[in-house]
């Protein structure tokens, strides 16, 4: 066991855990902030997407030992009131089904906006499709990154 100070959603916690252990459940499990969910824990689903530094990482695959003093992101950080754009425009298309990849997807379009705020449907759907969906709701899922790319 190993202590580490991390800063999530811009609060610091510290927490004793073994440094090969996966941000994922040191977010879920340690902390309690279970926005982030678990998929596949190797890596592929994106599901457990958060943002390191502004860029969208899968925290299954992330050892809390290579965090250092990075800023985390949670889906719970993404905005205080649940009123980011694309929260909103996720409402708006009725984007989620069983919701279980929600967090990651919109962490994924939520980086993609921070660097790119009005990116090509070849775009978005590059990015996006990093990110799996067991419903479908893929034409959805694009109708409200564009939205909320029109909001900005």
């Amino acid at each position: 066991m190993a202590s580490f100070t991390i800063f999530v959603n811009t609060t610091p916690y510290t927490v004793e855990v073994e440094p090969n252990m996966p941000l994922l459940w040191v977010l879920r499990d340690v902390i309690g902030l279970t926005g982030t969910k678990y998929g596949c824990g190797i890596g592929m689903c994106g599901s457990c997407t958060v943002h390191i530094d502004g860029q969208a990482v899968r925290s299954c695959s992330v050892p809390i030992s290579s965090i250092g003093s990075k800023q985390i992101t949670t889906i719970e950080g993404l905005s205080e009131d649940g009123n980011h754009s694309l929260q909103k425009a996720w409402i708006a298309e009725n984007v989620a089904q069983c919701g279980y990849c929600q967090p990651g997807q919109i962490m994924t379009a939520a980086a993609l906006l921070a660097h790119n705020p009005h990116p090509s449907d070849e775009e978005i759907v590059s990015v996006m499709s990093n990110v799996l969906c067991r419903c479908g709701t893929y034409q959805r899922i694009i109708k409200a990154i564009r939205a909320a790319a029109q909001e900005a």
